[in-house]
């Protein structure tokens, strides 16, 4: 006669692989999948004014590496490794240099303005927006 009657052993440890395999794939899938959620903050950007055409997408590639500038307004700029007036100095930016920016993100306030952008001149370095000003576009968000 058939063991019908009694459960298998290999039965649990079968479907516990099961579900792990599965919650594996999902996990690995959702890994690799584009991010679907839109990052609108609104409102208006204390340095720059409205937000106006900003490319508000994710990664561009580098192709808007060299897409926004501005200028620094103060006479020594520190630029440091992370959006915080505590991080270390990379370089100092002076009065009247033209920087290339890559994106903008809050961090540290400075004198009232949250916003930092990130410089793409080679050091990728972050500076406080409160002392650049823009030419052209205000730039994107990281």
């Amino acid at each position: 006669m058939p063991l019908l009657s009694a459960p298998s052993s290999r039965a649990p440890l079968a479907r516990g692989l099961a579900t792990a395999l599965a919650a594996g794939a999902l996990a690995g899938a959702l890994a690799v999948a584009p991010a679907a959620a839109t990052d609108d903050r609104g409102g208006a950007d204390s340095a720059a004014g409205a937000h106006g055409g900003d490319d508000w997408g994710g990664d561009d590639g580098g192709r808007d590496q060299g897409r926004y500038r501005g200028v620094v307004t103060t006479d020594r700029l520190p630029l440091r490794t992370s959006p915080a007036r505590g991080s270390e100095v990379i370089r100092y930016a002076r009065r009247g240099e033209t920087v290339r920016i890559h994106c903008k993100a809050p961090g540290d306030t400075v004198r009232g303005n949250p916003l930092w952008y990130l410089l793409a001149d080679g050091t990728w370095a972050w500076g406080a927006a409160r002392y650049i000003d823009n030419i052209g576009p205000a730039p994107r968000w990281c």
